[in-house]
């Protein structure tokens, strides 16, 4: 007889496994890094931290239900922030972006040898 936590489970598996599936297809499908990064960022950590939490859900073991918390919350300290240098990595090499993209809010703005970013021009009201 299938239990609720056996159905909450599965229901998290599976979406979880959705989501990952639909990442890899961005990944494939999208066209540029950048919008590839996100793909893989947004759905790939919501998809992976769906199926930990129906794997912790099922084993209902207090030490499998800590591990999988923990690498939830890795996966989700972690992946903004590696989507955001290899983001900035890819646009200080100059990858080649999509000719569909209308708006680069960072144009001018980088140092040429150091790479850094130019601080805001203050305007009169100090804003």
């Amino acid at each position: 007889m299938t239990t609720v936590v056996e159905v909450i489970a599965a229901a998290c598996v599976v979406v979880g496994a959705g989501l990952v599936f639909s990442a890899a297809l961005g990944i494939v499908r999208m066209p540029d890094v950048f919008v590839r990064m996100h793909a893989a960022t947004k759905a790939g950590t919501l998809g992976a931290g769906l199926m930990l939490i129906g794997v912790a859900v099922q084993s209902g073991e207090p030490s499998v239900v800590l591990r999988a918390l923990a690498a939830v919350l890795f996966l989700i300290i972690t992946a903004p922030v590696a989507a955001h240098l290899l983001g900035r990595a890819a646009y200080i090499s100059g990858v080649a972006r999509w000719s569909g993209t209308r708006l680069d809010d960072l144009a001018g703005k980088y140092e040429g040898s150091s790479h850094r970013l130019r601080a805001h021009e203050r305007g009169p009201d100090g804003g």
